[in-house]
């Protein structure tokens, strides 16, 4: 998850000669262009900046839903790099698709706004990274604040005109988002009925908190745990314990290691990967038709 060891593997392949810096910054611009590609028929959509109480405080949000109707509602846990343009085009894209979708900036308790600039920042940086792992703590660390900021932004979900109540919620996460999906989906098991774990870290651990051992708590009808290829290397038995975790449980859980680097899902990533990236899409949107009913 964001750790030294992934990061250090992506940032040798982007030095390597894979990608230039210049490079990736057009690549960026292009990848971000792509990710705004419009599904099939796609929904016209409105979105507008939100805020959210939780009783620690008050999130900053990007909502963005089809303009007429009533929708599943999905709530969007970024990476590390926080809430930024590439995260709002993603739900846009999903808005196209036909979600109404929430993407809360989970660092809200130590910092507003933006907070990550992919056209002139890298997290393997050591200023960078130490100041997004800082932001991290509160929202990794703490399972608690998980539960209260989950219990929150599907309440807010809840009373908007746009979401179909009578439909479950999903939850996506990236990187640090991942452990986060799974707890949403324990902690608010009554309307969290599916998930998506992109390039997910700390899924199961040996701390009594980890993600996995929340299993038994949930009540998701699709799961989808999509691993990065570097992070699997590290190891291989994390899968494992995650994919028996739902099984125990009952609950379908597509669990697969895709041939692309920790961070190939968001359009901004210096390793992002289109191809890996567009098939993750479509099994995402899979997991939601099934799940979302």
């Amino acid at each position: 998850m964001c750790d030294e060891h992934t990061e250090q593997d992506n940032e040798q392949g982007f030095s390597a000669g894979r990608l230039s810096r210049r490079g990736f910054g057009a690549m960026s611009i292009a990848a971000l262009a792509a990710c705004t590609t419009a599904p099939p028929n796609p929904e016209m959509v409105t979105e507008r900046e939100v805020q959210i109480t939780t009783p620690d405080g008050v999130i900053d949000a990007h909502y963005v839903a089809p303009a007429a109707g009533k929708w599943p509602a999905v709530l969007v846990w970024p990476d590390i790099m926080g809430l930024r343009p590439a995260f709002r085009l993603m739900a846009n894209r999903l808005a196209k698709s036909g979600y109404a979708v929430l993407t809360v900036n989970p660092f809200y308790r130590l910092a507003k706004g933006q907070v990550f600039d992919a056209t002139t920042e890298k997290f393997s940086d050591p200023p960078v990274r130490t100041r997004l792992v800082a932001l991290m703590g509160p929202t990794v660390g703490n399972p608690e604040n998980t539960k209260k900021d989950a219990i929150a932004a599907v309440a807010w979900l809840d009373q908007q005109a746009e979401v179909d109540t009578s439909k479950g919620i999903g939850t996506t996460g990236y990187c640090m988002g991942g452990p986060l999906v799974m707890r949403t989906m324990a902690f608010v098991p009554d309307r969290v009925k599916a998930g998506g774990s992109f390039h997910g870290g700390g899924l199961a651990t040996a701390a009594p908190t980890s993600p996995h051992l929340l299993v038994p708590q949930m009540k998701a009808k699709a799961v989808l745990i999509a691993v990065a290829q570097n992070d699997d290397k590290q190891d291989t038995t994390v899968k494992e314990k995650v994919k028996a975790a739902f099984d125990a449980k009952s609950i379908p859980a597509e669990v697969e290691v895709y041939p692309a680097e920790h961070g190939w899902c968001p359009p901004d990533s210096q390793v992002f990967d289109q191809v890996q990236a567009d098939r993750a899409w479509a099994r995402l949107l899979a997991t939601f038709e099934k799940g979302l009913v």
